[in-house]
């Protein structure tokens, strides 16, 4: 009985990751065990991964979802050019103030950094940064308190602190 039910979702499942604009064309795989959907592939960001996920839970008969989408990276991209492609979604967005808000990325794991006036303002922060390609998580460490602009001593000295790190980092590298 439940290995019918199974096999039902599993086609309901697999029809809305075929036929849905943001899946279709990634081949996403969908499977179905007493009521657990089982999403594998691959997709290019985590906002889809994420987008994906809310999608598929919200189909009848699915009690919950394993979300084993990988998020592809190319293979060329680096930390550097993860960070700089975050850096880009959040300057698109006209939400988020880049005079208060800055990101470092890590093997694929965005920290943003810095000072915002709301909790909304984290969470468009999170989201923008989420759809740069190579991103595997988002780690907020953002603040609110009241945004201001670093005076040029403090982004000298913030400067000095990130290179002294990276220069320890490369000391004790193996």
């Amino acid at each position: 009985m439940q290995e019918s039910r199974d096999k039902e979702i599993r086609e309901r499942v697999q029809q809305v990751l075929d036929t849905n604009s943001e899946s279709r064309e990634y081949g996403l795989k969908a499977d179905v065990i007493n009521g657990e959907a089982i999403i594998t592939g691959i997709v290019d960001s985590l906002s889809e991964k994420e987008s994906i996920s809310r999608i598929v839970s919200g189909i009848n008969g699915v009690r919950r979802v394993e979300n084993g989408l990988a998020i592809s990276t190319d293979g060329a991209i680096n930390d550097e050019a993860v960070t700089f492609e975050v850096m880009e979604e959040l300057n698109a967005d006209p939400n988020v103030n880049l005079k208060h808000v800055g990101a470092r990325s890590v093997r694929g794991t965005v920290f943003l950094k810095g000072r915002v006036e709301s909790k909304e303002e984290i969470d468009t922060a999170v989201k923008a940064a989420a759809k740069a390609r190579g991103v595997r998580n988002v780690v907020s460490q953002l603040s609110m308190e009241t945004a201001r602009e670093l005076s040029l001593e403090e982004i000298f000295h913030s400067q000095v602190n990130n290179d002294k790190e990276e220069k320890e980092k490369s000391i004790y590298k193996y």
